[in-house]
């Protein structure tokens, strides 16, 4: 039976962060994926590196600070892969959000990236607005641009495992995690692939399956408690409109949310929804009212380009991501979005991932790094992870 230091279950953007980081430090990895490596919420987000802006409104100034020194260092880490994009944000005389509360937030968001370049905003002159091609004019009192990134999400978590790949970890698509046996001083892993039964003893096991966390901790034994969790969909639109050359932060106009209009292959791109799922099932598909949310607030903004329905015409693709939130009252919207690391004393060689944000995989990766090492002791490590370049 093989050996290994490290089985991680779930091959997106956390998963093979994981791998990347385990393997530079010296561990033997191998990762399995139930189906093909980004296949899931890793390829269908809204393809932002970004501080989160709007999580200062929930006062997760944490999250946001780590998400901005994130953003800093994936743009020198994968230059080919994270591009800095300007975002602009509209104040109308109706706006929810006053010109104040955003030039504070905006202050606020340049205070906690430590003043980095990528941190200066400035409030763009009337005389320029209509440099956004499309955007209503008529109440529109300030419009602000600063500074984010954008990813192909996709691209980005394949660079990352063809980069863990190449410092030793094994990666195997298609791969069903069936069972793990936890014992005193390591796990046994039964996986299946092409109809065929394997397994594999490993010292630490990583459930990094997203939406399926809890599925693969109903297959541990003995049993084990699991997190309660909700599955939120949030899907995007890709109109036939040529894009403008940033991204747009609109304040919606059902509810407080915000959304983002983006430039994507030379189109447009909206998102994003949190709609809770009662269950999963198949390939998440986009609801008739998120495509009716997503373009209301598109047209409440773009008025001149056309009606709904002219607007429903132009719909080219769509796509959903699923993001597991904590189980609590309130709105989606306001949730906590960071990583919630979970191990119990009765099952000391297995963690499990919970959340978490594309930006912030690199901190993820190396917060279970640390438990790893205190878990089964330190490897001599081949390669510095914060030095590893993606291309």
């Amino acid at each position: 039976m093989t050996t290994v230091d490290l089985v991680v279950i779930g091959g997106g953007i956390n998963g093979a962060g994981i791998a990347q980081c385990a393997s530079a430090a010296g561990y033997s990895v191998l990762l399995l994926e139930k189906g093909t490596v980004a296949g899931q919420t890793s390829a269908n987000s809204s393809k932002l590196i970004h501080g989160g802006l709007r999580y200062l409104e929930s006062g997760q100034l944490p999250l946001v600070r780590k998400s901005l020194a994130e953003r800093k260092a994936l743009l020198q880490l994968a230059p080919s892969l994270v591009n800095p994009i300007p975002f602009y944000i509209p104040v109308y005389e109706n706006s929810r959000r006053s010109s104040w509360a955003i030039r504070a937030g905006l202050s606020l968001y340049a205070m906690l990236s430590d003043f980095d370049a990528l941190g200066q905003f400035k409030s763009v002159p009337s005389v320029h607005w209509s440099k956004i091609k499309g955007l209503k004019l008529t109440g529109l009192k300030a419009l602000y641009q600063y500074w984010d990134a954008q990813t192909d999400d996709k691209l980005l978590t394949e660079a990352v495992i063809k980069n863990a790949r190449a410092l030793g970890a094994h990666v195997i698509e298609h791969a069903k995690c069936t069972k793990i046996e936890h014992l005193q001083s390591h796990c046994k892993v039964h996986y299946q692939v092409a109809d065929e039964s394997q397994k594999v003893e490993a010292l630490a096991v990583v459930n990094a399956a997203g939406p399926w966390v809890n599925e693969v901790l109903e297959s541990v034994s003995p049993p084990i408690a699991t997190e309660p969790i909700e599955w939120v969909q949030g899907s995007h639109l890709l109109l036939d409109i040529p894009a403008n050359d940033g991204i747009l932060y609109l304040e919606s106009c059902f509810d407080k949310r915000v959304i983002f209009v983006m430039p994507w292959s030379g189109q447009t791109l909206i998102g994003t929804t949190e709609t809770v799922l009662e269950s999963l099932s198949g390939k998440p598909q986009i609801t008739s009212q998120e495509v009716d949310y997503l373009l209301g607030i598109y047209q409440h903004y773009f008025s001149a380009l056309g009606d709904i329905e002219a607007l429903r015409a132009r719909v080219v693709d769509s796509f959903c991501g699923v993001r597991v939130l904590p189980k609590q009252s309130g709105n989606a919207f306001d949730r906590p979005r960071d990583t919630l690391q979970k191990s119990q004393p009765s099952h000391p060689n297995l963690l499990s991932l919970y959340g978490g944000k594309l930006t912030t995989y690199r901190t993820t990766a190396t917060e279970v790094l640390d438990w790893l090492e205190q878990s089964i002791g330190e490897r001599q490590a081949l390669a510095d992870f914060d030095t590893l370049l993606l291309e």
